[in-house]
């Protein structure tokens, strides 16, 4: 208690120092931390893209087995349900994988700004011991600051220190806030590679179907034209026959009226 008090008369004794930091503006001043975030929106297009392709894919199988579904047993309609179904739930877990609560975007994202929060952590620090700064707040985080006064913004200092902060680890061989983002995450690349393997032996599976399915239609095709032309066959072997034994009917009555005749 008493050393609260003193605190506070002490602060009394003189003006406070109070400064904020604008972490959406240094973010966008911070050239590494924009070219790292380059990269990853490249990464969630590309994501995007397979997502959509697969679902693309998806859709395209759904139309080829209504065309299909008159010519197949009911065996094989169940099987291609069932096939369908499989990859519908394979996109959802792959979105979740990248997009969800726990996905590759959100850690790749806290894995790009946790080094700058740390770098301005440490700046602030030393601007705050320099300086004899009583507070430094965040303006973007959940603090509630309904003005902040321009002469109190500390962000360009923070920037001047990160940058000079920056070169001396360049210079002591540390990694940049570029080079540690662009080193392959473990999990990441092992997701990746399951799913690439995994996406390669069912396209490998859906082509094997594909071509024993088309197969099994042209043979279906062809055991029906067999069929069909057998019948006309005996249609035209039956006509030929009638036509054969009305001639011979026809001659035997002429005969037999010649006969008569005479």
């Amino acid at each position: 208690m008493f050393s609260v008090i003193a605190t506070q008369f002490a602060l009394a004794q003189r003006s406070v120092r109070i400064g904020y930091v604008d972490m959406d503006y240094i973010l966008e001043n911070v050239n590494e931390y924009q070219v790292a975030n380059e990269l990853l929106q490249k990464k969630v297009a590309k994501w995007k893209k397979e997502i959509e392709e697969q679902q693309l894919s998806i859709e395209q199988m759904k139309e080829d087995l209504d065309t299909e579904r008159i010519l197949l047993t009911k065996e094989l309609i169940e099987e291609r349900e069932v096939e369908i179904k499989a990859l519908e739930e394979e996109v959802l877990d792959y979105q979740q994988d990248r997009f969800g609560p726990q996905g590759d975007l959100v850690r790749q994202r806290s894995q790009l700004v946790q080094p700058i929060q740390d770098q301005v952590f440490n700046a602030v620090q030393e601007l705050a011991a320099s300086r004899k700064y009583d507070f430094i707040f965040d303006r973007s985080a959940d603090v509630v600051m309904l003005f902040a006064e321009k002469r109190f913004d500390v962000s360009e200092q923070v920037l001047r220190m990160i940058d000079i902060n920056r070169k001396t680890d360049a210079r002591e061989g540390k990694p940049s806030v570029l080079e540690a983002f662009e080193e392959i995450d473990p999990e990441l690349k092992a997701r990746q590679d399951a799913y690439e393997e995994k996406k390669s032996e069912r396209d490998s599976l859906i082509e094997a179907r594909r071509a024993a399915k088309l197969k099994e239609i042209e043979d279906r095709k062809k055991a029906y034209e067999e069929r069909r032309k057998k019948m006309l066959e005996e249609r035209e072997a039956k006509r030929k026959a009638k036509e054969k034994e009305n001639g011979e009917e026809g001659s035997e009555e002429n005969s037999e009226q010649s006969s008569e005749y005479n």
